[in-house]
């Protein structure tokens, strides 16, 4: 929850680093030398990912519901929470379920994501996406735990 960012990696390679907003809900991260800006809507209940010209890259819709979606170069991408308890996020297409973001350790910060079909942009928006509900769940629930 207070980390400034994560540090990304596929198949063990560093790819990335997600940096977070400290005054908005989003951030920053840049692959292969293009930078991308991830921002939310007031309610955090949308988010749009930008390249760094301001060209419109990807936008997910519905975030909190169990289900949601994320729109990108034409295509739709469907995702829905797995429990109503758990934080495990799936992808679907016509009712099969095609990947997962779900954590690795209950005591780290640690998550792993397989999200085949979708370009590396979009998997880290949506990778970045969740992890920003997540740690905005986990802010909610220590904010109304203390006092």
């Amino acid at each position: 929850m207070w980390k400034p960012g994560y540090d990304l990696t596929a198949d063990g390679h560093p790819i990335a680093t997600w940096e977070k907003s400290m005054w908005k809900e989003g951030g920053t991260f840049e692959l292969d030398g293009r930078g991308y800006a991830v921002r939310s809507n007031m309610w955090g209940n949308k988010y749009g990912m930008t390249s760094e010209d301001g060209t419109p890259v990807a936008a997910a819709d519905r975030l909190g519901r169990k289900r949601w979606t994320v729109e990108a170069a034409g295509r739709t991408y469907e995702f829905q929470r797995t429990s109503i308890w758990g934080q495990k996020q799936e992808l679907h297409s016509a009712g099969q379920r095609l990947g997962s973001i779900e954590r690795t350790s209950f005591w780290r910060s640690d998550a792993t994501a397989d999200l085949p079909g979708l370009p590396l942009p979009v998997q880290i928006f949506v990778f970045v996406v969740v992890l920003t509900m997540w740690d905005r769940a986990s802010a909610s629930a220590a904010s109304g735990t203390s006092g």
